[in-house]
């Protein structure tokens, strides 16, 4: 009889979860290829917005995972490590394939090439590096912040900009020098990943978390403007968009605002006093 004592804990339901997520990220990866097969580039238009709609998949997956595993108590190295695995697909290879064939193709090939592998090396980084903290040994009190923005928020906004511009080329709109705002983006996206500027996490969001009523019509209000026909192509690029100038302003905010505002959003905000001095994932 074989000795299992050292295999690694592997649960079901939040490891479901993250193969969801690859799943969903390898099939926008082959749909974004079946698009670039497209001799009109107009016509690779529905493969392009059908893969940003696998990519936001992926991060409802790669949102309920984590919630699964700190619900049940079944947070494992495993699984982890194949979430950090999956997310390189999802989240760092398909939007840089997805971005330098649908929207940076108008510049030239080596420099959109250029910055979409850079996205990708960023993201893969900042992901070694969230493994690498999130196996020191915890300190008392220690924020549970992101240290960069999560590489699921920066492909979240990364997809939601291209699938607006998207929007605009279907309906003739002149996207002018968009395409280079997009590409200053990326790069800015990029750093923002591998740098110190804290995000906060809001993992203490689970299905026991206590709503208020100024939530739950604010939650409605959001699904409604996703919905609708007229909405849906801006509110993705609005929520991702908040969540990172959020981040970019927090630093700015006194420590109370700061306090309220989370603690308002996930029911307990992840303030501490010794905040700036924590170690973060």
């Amino acid at each position: 009889m074989s000795d299992t004592s050292d295999e690694p804990r592997i649960y079901l339901l939040p490891n479901l979860m993250t193969a969801g997520n690859l799943c969903c990220g390898f099939f926008a990866v082959l749909t974004i290829f079946n698009g670039m097969q497209e001799p009109d580039f107009t016509a690779a238009f529905p493969f392009y917005e059908k893969a940003i709609l696998l990519i936001f998949g992926s991060c409802l997956f790669d949102l309920l995972d984590g919630r699964l595993a700190r619900m049940g108590g079944q947070e494992s190295p495993f699984g982890q490590e194949f979430d950090s695995l999956a997310d390189v697909v999802s989240f760092g290879m398909a939007p840089a394939l997805l971005v330098s064939k649908a929207v940076l193709f108008n510049l030239p090939s080596k420099i959109g090439w250029a910055i979409a592998f850079i996205y990708l090396l960023c993201g893969a980084m900042r992901l070694a590096r969230f493994n690498c903290l999130a196996n020191m040994p915890k300190k008392k009190g220690q924020s549970m912040d992101f240290r960069g923005i999560p590489i699921p928020m920066a492909a979240g906004f990364i997809a939601s900009v291209t699938y607006l511009l998207i929007y605009f080329s279907e309906t003739e709109r002149e996207l002018g020098h968009w395409n280079w705002v997009l590409a200053g983006g990326m790069l800015a996206i990029s750093g923002l990943m591998i740098s110190n500027l804290r995000y906060p996490s809001f993992k203490k969001i689970d299905f026991q978390t206590r709503g208020t009523p100024w939530g739950i019509l604010t939650g409605a209000l959001l699904i409604l403007l996703l919905i609708n026909e007229q909405t849906r192509w801006y509110t993705p690029t609005v929520i991702f968009s908040l969540y990172l100038i959020y981040g970019l302003i927090r630093p700015l905010l006194s420590k109370r605002l700061r306090h309220s505002f989370e603690e308002a959003v996930d029911g307990k905000s992840s303030f501490d006093e010794n905040d700036d001095e924590a170690q973060s994932s």
